[in-house]
């Protein structure tokens, strides 16, 4: 898991051991199916094929942030000789379309959404599923609650991958 200073709230590497495996519905989306290498996790994620074309046996590194910002809300609210210009900047977007602002974690990631965690399901005592929607495209991890504690239900998300 990532430290308290960062803004990443899981990550592990997964291998996908489906795609679209109850069929395709959408041209441009697939479903993928994947198993986490280190927290034995299970992952339901539908994905953009043409920007980030995944397949079966495939390893991607998959990220959970709470904000794009490198270090989180960690950052000091001051500047360093003690004025509020560093706030505002704290509080502008770190993705910008135009390329203007702050680098964050986008720039270590190949594929980026940003959606919100709409549900959460207890299952067992040990095991529980989070949902989110990333303007439709949904994404479901499963596995034990200690790895998904900062997690939160309410919250916006960005799930960021890479190969």
């Amino acid at each position: 898991m990532a430290s308290a200073t960062s803004s990443i709230v899981f990550d592990d590497i997964f291998t996908i051991n489906a795609v679209d495996k109850e069929g395709k519905k959408f041209d441009r989306v697939s479903r993928l199916y994947a198993h986490s290498k280190n927290y034995d996790m299970e992952l339901t994620l539908d994905y953009n094929i043409e920007l980030f074309p995944l397949q079966k046996d495939q390893s991607f590194a998959l990220a959970l942030a709470s904000s794009l910002a490198r270090g989180g809300a960690q950052q000091n609210a001051a500047g360093a000789d003690g004025t509020a210009e560093e706030a505002d900047d704290k509080d502008r977007d770190v993705w910008r379309p135009d390329g203007k602002g702050r680098r964050g974690l986008e720039e270590d990631y190949e594929y980026v959404m940003y959606g919100k965690v709409y549900k959460f399901d207890s299952g067992t005592s040990e095991h529980v599923t989070a949902y989110a929607s990333f303007g439709g495209l949904l994404l479901s991890l499963t596995g034990s609650f200690r790895h998904m504690t900062s997690i939160v239900l309410g919250d916006p998300i960005y799930v960021l991958m890479r190969k």
